[in-house]
C-alpha cells in the first residue's frame, strides 16, 4: 500500500485531507512538525510526502526532508504564492508545488504522477527482496530462498532473468527485453540460447519443470511470470 505522510501545521486541514487520501487506498501518516520525520522515515517506507508550507521556514523544511530521503515532496500551499515562492520551493528539493485553488483530485493526481515518475527511476538496489509463492529472491546475495526447501545460489543470467520477470509480473516479455535483461556481458546470450536460460531457470524454481506453472511460454513472443509479486524495501536515509 502506498505509504504518504501529511505534515500539515492545520489539524484540521490535515485530517480531511488524510481522510480523502485513506479512500483512495493510500496509507496516510499525520504529523504536526517536522522534528518528527526522522522517525517515521528511520521505521518505515515513506512513498511520498506533502507539506503545507503556512510558515517562514517552509522551504527549510522541504530541504531537510529532501536531504534525507529521495521520496518525493509535494508542497501545498493555502495562501497566495509568488513564482519566486514555488521557484525556491522546488530548488530546495520539491517535486511538485501546488497552490490554492486546487481540489483534492487534482492534488491526488499530482502525488500520483510524482510517486510513479520517482518510482521509474529508483534504483533496483533500493529493492531488499521479491517474495512469490511463498519465496522470496533476495537482491543482493542472489540467493533463493524456499519456504520448503534449501536455498540457492543462482548465476548471474539466472538472477537478471528471474529479476526481470518479477519486476513484471503477468506481463508478457518479448524474447528481445528478456534477451536485454538477460545478458551479462555484451553477447554473451544469444537468441537461440534463450530458450536454455529459460528451462535452467525453470529447474530452478518449478516443481515440475515439464509442466511449467511460474514461467510460462507465450509462443511466437515469449515468455510471462504467473504469479503474484511483492517487494520489500529496508527503510532508509539518504548517506
Amino acid at each position: 500500500m502506498t505509504h504518504v505522510v501529511v505534515l500539515d501545521s492545520d489539524e484540521t486541514s490535515g485530517v480531511i485531507l488524510g481522510e480523502f487520501l485513506k479512500q483512495h487506498a493510500i496509507l496516510v501518516t499525520q504529523i504536526a512538525e517536522s522534528r518528527q520525520i526522522r522517525r517515521v522515515l528511520v521505521q518505515e517506507i515513506v512513498d511520498a510526502f506533502l507539506i503545507e508550507v503556512s510558515t517562514e521556514d517552509g522551504v527549510e523544511i522541504v530541504r531537510s526532508v529532501a536531504n534525507l530521503t529521495d521520496a518525493p515532496i509535494l508542497i501545498t500551499s493555502r495562501k497566495q504564492t509568488t513564482e519566486d515562492d514555488r521557484v525556491d520551493g522546488l530548488e530546495a528539493g520539491a517535486s511538485d508545488y501546488v497552490c490554492q485553488p486546487y481540489g483534492n483530485r487534482e492534488l491526488l493526481a499530482r502525488l500520483k504522477a510524482a510517486i510513479r515518475d520517482r518510482t521509474k527511476a529508483k534504483p533496483e538496489r533500493d529493492r531488499r527482496s521479491y517474495k512469490f509463492n511463498g519465496n522470496e529472491l533476495l537482491v543482493h546475495k542472489r540467493v533463493l530462498r524456499w519456504h520448503d526447501r534449501e536455498d540457492v545460489k543462482l548465476t548471474t543470467a539466472e538472477f537478471n532473468l528471474l529479476s526481470a520477470f518479477l519486476r513484471a509480473p503477468r506481463e508478457v516479455l518479448s524474447r528481445e527485453r528478456l534477451l536485454a535483461a538477460s545478458r551479462v556481458h555484451s553477447g554473451e546470450i544469444f537468441d537461440r540460447s534463450l530458450d536454455s536460460l529459460v528451462l535452467r531457470l525453470r529447474r530452478r524454481i518449478e516443481r515440475d519443470p515439464g509442466k511449467p506453472e511460474l514461467i510460462r511460454t507465450a509462443r511466437g513472443v515469449g515468455y510471462w511470470f504467473d504469479s503474484d509479486v511483492d517487494y520489500e524495501e529496508r527503510p532508509r536515509l539518504k548517506r
